[in-house]
């Protein structure tokens, strides 16, 4: 049973409340339990919070030059919980994943080149896509048995065309919960390879792989494949301080490095925040044990969802992330029928799948990183509306 404190203070469960938020996405409805933001809705890391005060508390807020210590704190980590030491890799510091997808996009495409995405996934990647000019081409994940699987063959055909020049890979994938095994990596890495399409790794939740499932580094799936790539890293989603951190930006292609780096110097896009030094370094240095505990939550509140949920509703099984993906197709329900049924008769704020692309719809994405009681509460607000 895990220890982590119930959230009860000021934390993203509590910001998610935020009724001008809640109203404009699920409507005007009373006692709304939010489980919708991809956050841990329970208190942080001590280390984080204690690191925040003490820089506070100095009383000096100016310029601060971002030591060296934030990269190595990282690789250190990385090494330890990983195995991935990265001793031949560049890394960039990035304000954002949006910041370093939107930048290499810019970069290393041009205006109607394609860029492969593999929906239903994270809902930032289209836009980022479309505001650049560029085209979304979709190489749609397959479920199999209740399991998701790349269409390799499809992705074969997508990457041979040459108007589409990168791919973003989410790894593990959000919202369906996938941690992609090696052998899939170096699939994608050879088809890309073959193709000489750009892989952009984002791996942000690379620290949230649920056991018996191990992540592995798209850098390690590349070796010998010759494909081009970069990855998005950092300790935003692993200690939920998206609101406070900067990210990593990570590749083994110096021009690729020179050209982001170029573009932050450019555009200032890593002006430093003192508070995101602090808590960048003291959430690798020390909260280990909070990260242990946070996935020892997970992972009981995903088998009390696999248990408890009513006829017609299921569960993806989730390999990684805290995010649940939740199929409700049996139901029957149109797009707008659900996101209604949602939030009126559930009374849930999740993430309706057609968020995530045309190829969720029939699905939910619920945060399951919060006290049990608030998915107990969940499941039983699901059982009473399908009743």
């Amino acid at each position: 049973m895990t220890s982590l404190p119930p959230g009860d203070r000021l934390t993203p469960a509590t910001l998610a409340t935020d009724e001008n938020r809640l109203s404009a996405l699920f409507g005007e409805v009373d006692d709304l339990l939010p489980l919708w933001i991809a956050e841990p809705y329970v208190d942080l890391a001590p280390a984080i919070v204690e690191a925040m005060r003490s820089r506070a508390g100095t009383g000096w807020y100016g310029y601060e030059t971002r030591p060296g210590e934030v990269i190595d704190a990282f690789w250190s980590w990385a090494s330890d919980r990983h195995g991935w030491t990265g001793s031949d890799l560049i890394t960039t510091v990035s304000p954002s994943v949006g910041t370093t997808i939107g930048v290499l996009v810019d970069r290393l495409t041009s205006p109607g080149d394609g860029v492969i995405l593999q929906p239903p996934v994270f809902t930032d990647f289209k836009p980022l896509v479309v505001g650049a000019d560029r085209e979304v081409v979709k190489n749609p994940l397959v479920i199999t048995g209740g399991r998701y699987e790349m269409d390799l063959a499809d992705l074969e055909a997508r990457a041979a065309d040459p108007a589409n020049r990168l791919m973003i890979l989410c790894n593990p994938h959000n919202p369906v919960g996938r941690v992609w095994s090696l052998d899939e990596l170096v699939a994608v890495a050879e088809i890309c390879a073959r193709h000489d399409v750009f892989v952009i790794a984002d791996e942000i939740h690379a620290d949230l792989a649920l056991a018996p499932h191990a992540w592995v580094p798209f850098a390690s799936a590349s070796e010998g494949t010759g494909v081009s790539w970069a990855a998005i890293h950092g300790p935003i989603k692993t200690f939920g301080i998206a609101g406070l951190c900067d990210t990593l930006m990570i590749s083994d292609d110096e021009d690729v490095s020179a050209a982001f780096r170029d573009a932050s110097s450019r555009f200032h896009l890593t002006r430093n925040n003192v508070f995101g030094i602090a808590a960048f370094t003291a959430g690798y240095a020390d909260g280990a044990g909070w990260l242990d505990e946070l996935l020892t939550l997970i992972a009981g509140n995903a088998a009390l969802l696999r248990d408890g949920l009513p006829d017609g509703i299921e569960l993806i099984e989730p390999e990684g992330t805290y995010l649940a993906w939740l199929d409700f197709r049996a139901l029957g329900m149109d797009v707008p029928e659900l996101a209604e049924w949602l939030a009126t008769s559930a009374r849930l704020a999740l993430s309706p799948g057609h968020w995530f692309g045309r190829e969720g719809a029939g699905f939910a994405r619920m945060t399951i990183a919060a006290p049990t009681d608030r998915i107990v509460t969940a499941i039983d607000r699901l059982s009473d509306a399908v009743r």
